[in-house]
């Protein structure tokens, strides 16, 4: 044990509590016929968590944490520090990049090593602990290597380097037994055209896609392969700019059966969409997975990972969950972190327990609506229309008899009411 959570004991449900506690976040109750617990999968997001300095895009450091260093001791105390945080918090998984939780080496071998090491160090906690790996991923976007991209950038060494660092990572969330495999291209875009070949580092970012696909198929690991939109920042033209784009990328590559989405609220925000929209249209294209959950200043022209405390947006997100069948091998990812003024242990653990009541809110919200099927109902007899013989033969039709029956039967429709102003009262019931 370390002492960083000195004081603090493990969270328990109490919604009389004036102190650190779940007031909405209960893991065992029912909904749906099943645990709370195993509706939303939190996990801890290693990197914001234990890695992050409490740097932005104008200020450097202002955390001091005891593991801070590229050393083998200190990343294996900040494993200990993080197996505590997931106890006190009893969640049941936790996330990671491989340079998250292993030093920098010199070279790529002493690198893996120190990955290797690491991984078997993690492996060990697990066996005795409750909290399991939801996925792994590699960081490719950080070191100055990357700074012209992974798979897109234009030296095949680079691509080469990354290929390496995607396949330990693989096996490495294969050992643990991940529940998925993450690729988010950090840096998989462009800064200018001037010097950019757009067509080749397209085809070699499918190529490199293929690849991961074509691994997890020759080592046997059952999870899925997710791939984790994100537009503008750090380049502006992002090729995993939105759900949309990355499924034409999918189809393209013949991917679509093999790859599922990571969608991020932030993310969706620097895309112009909101959070919902990205998972429905990901559940509409067969294709969502899991969620990164946060949230973004809506004044700033970045990437913030607030922790969420919106229970309305919370629940529509989770409205679109449920209506694709909620995660298989997804979950809630905290992609969040503290603020650069919250320096203290307790702030950490506040942070997750706020956002976990949040969820549970928006959650039990979201089933709420659900179950009520009132919103449902309105939207199919918006389009009950096309369930008629009529409108299914028109479809099955060509413009010619279309434009003749118009013309012999004398359609002149007339417009009906979207009632979104009644739809959003409905909503603000439960919410």
């Amino acid at each position: 044990m370390t002492d960083f959570f000195k004081g603090i004991t493990p969270l328990r449900y109490d919604p009389s509590s004036t102190d650190l506690a779940f007031r909405h976040y209960n893991p065992d109750e029912i909904v749906m016929g099943k645990r709370m617990e195993e509706h939303l999968r939190f996990a801890v997001a290693y990197w914001h968590s234990f890695a992050w300095p409490g740097g932005d895009p104008f200020g450097g450091e202002t955390f001091e944490r005891p593991w801070f260093g590229n050393t083998m001791d200190l990343a294996r105390m900040k494993a200990d520090v993080a197996f505590e945080m997931f106890d006190l918090l009893n969640v049941p998984f936790f996330c990671w990049h491989d340079a998250d939780i292993r030093p920098e080496g010199d070279s790529f071998a002493e690198s893996l090593r120190n990955f290797e090491e690491i991984i078997d160090y993690l492996g060990a906690k697990m066996d005795g602990a409750k909290t399991k790996l939801l996925w792994g991923t590699a960081n490719m976007f950080s070191h100055r290597r990357f700074m012209s991209g992974a798979a897109t950038n234009p030296d095949p060494d680079v691509f080469a380097w990354s290929a390496a660092t995607v396949k330990a990572c693989m096996d490495a969330t294969h050992k643990l037994d991940g529940q998925n495999y993450v690729l988010w291209g950090g840096r998989e875009g462009y800064e200018t055209l001037l010097n950019t070949d757009m067509k080749r580092e397209r085809q070699n970012a499918g190529r490199f896609l293929q690849m991961a696909v074509e691994y997890k198929h020759k080592i046997g690991f059952k999870g899925a392969i997710l791939v984790e939109p994100k537009p503008q920042e750090p380049s502006k033209h992002q090729y995993d700019y939105d759900v949309a784009t990355v499924y034409g990328f999918l189809k393209d590559f013949g991917l679509e059966d093999e790859v599922q989405m990571n969608i991020e609220q932030g993310h969706a925000i620097l895309a112009g969409h909101s959070f919902e929209h990205e998972l429905a249209l990901a559940s509409s294209l067969g294709i969502f997975g899991s969620i990164d959950m946060n949230r973004n200043d809506y004044q700033s022209g970045w990437d913030t990972d607030q922790f969420p405390n919106n229970t309305p947006e919370v629940a529509l997100a989770y409205y679109e969950v449920i209506k694709a069948g909620g995660f298989k091998t997804g979950g809630t990812n905290f992609d969040a972190k503290l603020r650069r003024q919250s320096l203290d242990a307790q702030d950490l653990i506040a942070a997750h327990a706020g956002a976990m009541d949040i969820c549970a809110r928006g959650f039990k919200a979201a089933v709420a609506m659900t179950e009520d099927g009132t919103l449902e109902a309105m939207r199919q007899d918006r389009y009950a229309g096309w369930d008629t013989s009529d409108a299914k033969a028109m479809l099955a039709s060509d413009f010619s008899s279309i434009a003749e029956r118009v013309a012999s039967t004398g359609i002149d429709p007339a417009p009906r009411s979207g009632k979104q102003e009644i739809l959003e009262n409905i909503v603000n019931r439960f919410v």
